[in-house]
């Protein structure tokens, strides 16, 4: 790939995005909805809970809601059990 991001393709450019997630920077996929991202970032969509840029995503909304650069997500990963 040429060093010079002027002449990089648009599908190059765009491979991967950066997010935040839980405070860390990580990369993932361009082009993906929330469900996808937290499935490509090693979450199990169904055992957790998001907040995307400071609003909680009901689950519902997930495959229409697209993630991009710079992103912030906050994962809270359900645990069943009890005492």
């Amino acid at each position: 790939m040429d060093p010079n991001p002027e002449s990089a393709t648009p599908h190059e450019a765009a491979a991967v995005v950066t997010i935040q997630v839980n405070g860390e920077a990580r990369s993932c996929p361009a082009g993906l909805n929330l469900e996808q991202a937290l499935a490509a970032l090693g979450f199990q969509p169904r055992l957790v809970v998001v907040e995307l840029n400071g609003t909680i995503y009901p689950r519902q909304r997930w495959p229409q809601q697209p993630v991009q650069e710079s992103d912030s997500l906050e994962v809270v990963t359900i645990v069943g059990g009890g005492s």
